[in-house]
């Protein structure tokens, strides 16, 4: 197996006014489709066939809002020519499955997208996610839509809103990829220090490059949802040569590469217990604090290579897919008003 070699490496890219044009074209399209999305598809597949099947109102609402999700890693991998590097395990598709993952930086989360299309479940990708994320515009609407779980990050608040979510993810005929980021919020130096002195004050392991996991919520989601689950995963994201904005992305200046590492746990290896699960993740972000280090230091994740490159046909057919849509769409609203004024 060839080993990446930092000669290779792509480094920091300029903004340049080609890449804000190209980024605020691809940011407006995305806006528009997403915002068609939500009026015509969104409420036929949420409201309407809601009314008569859970199960088919989700196998219609992942069909459709999977094309408009389909978009961000053709503009991170086509369009950005972002690198993204699959590493470890690999993952069949189709699972009901729990994700574990750190939170490097606010975009994180988009970048599993690329993982989820590749395994053909990317309408079914759930996150739980800070609630002020639900209120924004357009992209909070969608977040509603596809049932992502918004949390306050207060266990004594979250618990009852988060359980009663979880209980509507239980039917096994549902594909299912509930991703947790155990940190509660993203990386900073200044979180790290905070991190660590709390950790030292409590005889807890000191991590360089996570932030202590916290275990209430995905001891929930075990507790939940272990019955119908095939497998957990952790998974841990490294970024060249710098961790990126959401602007960062969407003017394609970072990262050169994303590199994503897969670990598969089995059920059986996860205690059943809460007093047993918390010394159980922090075993396993200690694992991973090592893991990232070693990345940090050589570039690259071990047993890289898991996954095949995005096709840029079937990629370029979404799009044409979801622009058709938006305009059958739009042409829709336009006469509609006409024959408005006309009556």
């Amino acid at each position: 197996m060839e080993v990446p070699s930092a000669k290779h490496e792509t480094m920091h890219r300029r903004l340049t006014p080609l890449r804000v044009l190209r980024g605020l074209i691809c940011l407006l399209v995305l806006l528009l489709t997403a915002f068609m999305m939500i009026v015509y598809c969104g409420f036929f597949s949420t409201v309407v066939l809601r009314l008569f099947s859970l199960h088919y109102s989700r196998k219609v609402t992942a069909f459709f809002f999977s094309s408009w999700l389909a978009l961000w890693p053709f503009l991170f991998e086509k369009i950005n020519k972002t690198k993204v590097t699959f590493s470890g395990d690999d993952v069949p598709a189709r699972e009901r499955v729990l994700l574990i993952c750190n939170h490097r930086t606010e975009v994180d989360w988009m970048y599993l997208w690329d993982l989820a299309l590749r395994k053909d479940s990317l309408g079914y990708i759930k996150y739980i996610l800070k609630s002020s994320l639900m209120k924004l515009p357009v992209f909070g609407w969608s977040f509603q839509i596809l049932e992502f779980i918004p949390v306050e990050r207060k266990w004594e608040v979250d618990e009852a809103k988060m359980r009663q979510m979880l209980s509507k993810f239980k039917d096994p005929r549902d594909p299912l990829w509930l991703v947790l980021f155990p940190e509660g919020t993203d990386f900073t130096e200044q979180k790290c220090l905070r991190s660590q002195k709390y950790a030292a004050e409590n005889g807890l392991p000191i991590l360089k490059n996570l932030l202590l996991p916290k275990s209430k919520g995905f001891n929930a989601c075990l507790e939940d949802l272990r019955s119908t689950l095939d497998a957990v995963y952790d998974v841990t994201i490294g970024y060249k040569h710098r961790c990126p904005s959401f602007l960062d992305n969407v003017f394609g200046v970072d990262p050169s590469e994303v590199h994503i590492h897969i670990r598969r746990v089995t059920l059986d290896d996860i205690p059943l217990s809460e007093s047993e699960v918390t010394p159980w993740l922090m075993d396993t972000f200690q694992r991973k604090d090592q893991l990232l280090s070693n990345f940090n230091s050589e570039g690259y994740f071990p047993l890289h290579g898991a996954e095949l490159n995005l096709s840029t046909v079937k990629c370029l057919i979404n799009v044409m897919l979801v622009l058709v849509l938006t305009g059958i769409h739009s042409q829709a609203a336009s006469r509609s008003a006409c024959w408005k004024n006309f009556i």
